[in-house]
């Protein structure tokens, strides 16, 4: 499915007029859950997995650099079990990832204030 994105992008795009970086607030997931009856979390997973197909597209078409704004200060007032399942699906993913990670040379840096809370 990723790569049918992937070769749909191509067809469209520039490819020799891209940015280097692009970035991305994500945003909507809870809602997203809500209008399908599902638990927030459901959202959640629902948006990492797209993460995953964001990163592998980005780096397919050659993006080096790609900011995802994830986790705004804000988000700490949530329930601690959505708080909890949040942080479990990120290091989740980047476990999964990892060897994938490694492999397309792909530097994973948290910014911002992470002992805020």
């Amino acid at each position: 499915m990723v790569k049918d994105r992937v070769l749909e992008l191509k067809n469209k795009i520039d490819l020799k007029n891209l940015p280097e970086h692009i970035a991305i607030i994500m945003d909507g997931n809870g809602r997203w859950a809500k209008r399908r009856s599902l638990p927030r979390t459901a959202g959640h997973q629902e948006g990492m997995k797209r993460v995953v197909d964001i990163v592998e597209v980005a780096n397919d078409i050659g993006i080096k650099y790609l900011s995802l704004y994830a986790f705004s200060t804000e988000n700490w007032k949530r329930p601690k079990r959505e708080i909890d399942a949040l942080m479990n699906i990120l290091v989740r993913y980047i476990r999964n990832e990892l060897d994938k990670i490694h492999k397309n040379n792909i530097k994973i840096e948290i910014m911002g204030d992470i002992f805020s809370r």
